[in-house]
């Protein structure tokens, strides 16, 4: 995992001071490291599980799909506001650096029970635990998070109850 640490830049005071930005796109510049990722990604235990992924908007959408594709498991959505027509489920939350909200489509979430939500990062733990609640709220369960990045200094996973498996920690 070495090199795909290294693959990882940070940008000091992005998206405003006092935020170190950790921007995991380089890793989609390299197809071998990307596909290795993605193998590590897809072997996760607690996937074998799930019915269904859930990826976040926008970059979970990148590591989402691929490791739907390679574990043959149907992946659902969780989007921004104003970026999802017909009915839609919708919760806020805290971000480390101000307020957002995120909606998944009612109908998508009919056919399955439980998920694992996949994502490109996970900080405060905010975003997923709103995509976490808005399927708890439906009856759903979730067996567990699976990101690339891993900030432990801001403990995130302590906000979850469900696994959580990292690629890589900072």
């Amino acid at each position: 995992m070495k090199k795909l640490e290294d693959l990882i830049i940070t940008y000091k005071d992005f998206p405003k001071k006092g935020i170190d930005f950790k921007d995991v796109l380089e890793i989609l510049q390299n197809p071998e490291i990307f596909q290795d990722l993605i193998l590590k990604m897809s072997s996760n235990k607690f996937l074998k599980n799930a019915e269904a992924i859930i990826s976040i908007d926008a970059r979970g959408f990148i590591f989402g799909s691929a490791v739907a594709l390679e574990s043959s498991k149907p992946m659902i959505v969780a989007r921004k506001p104003g970026k999802l027509p017909g009915k839609i489920l919708t919760r806020e939350y805290d971000l480390e650096y101000g307020k957002n909200s995120l909606s998944i489509q009612s109908n998508a979430l009919k056919k399955f029970d439980s998920f694992v939500i996949v994502d490109d990062l996970l900080a405060t733990g905010g975003t997923v635990n709103c995509v976490s609640r808005l399927l708890q709220d439906q009856g759903k369960e979730v067996l567990g998070l699976i990101t690339v990045v891993e900030l432990k200094k801001l403990e995130g996973r302590l906000k979850l109850d469900f696994p959580v498996q990292s690629m890589i920690s900072f």
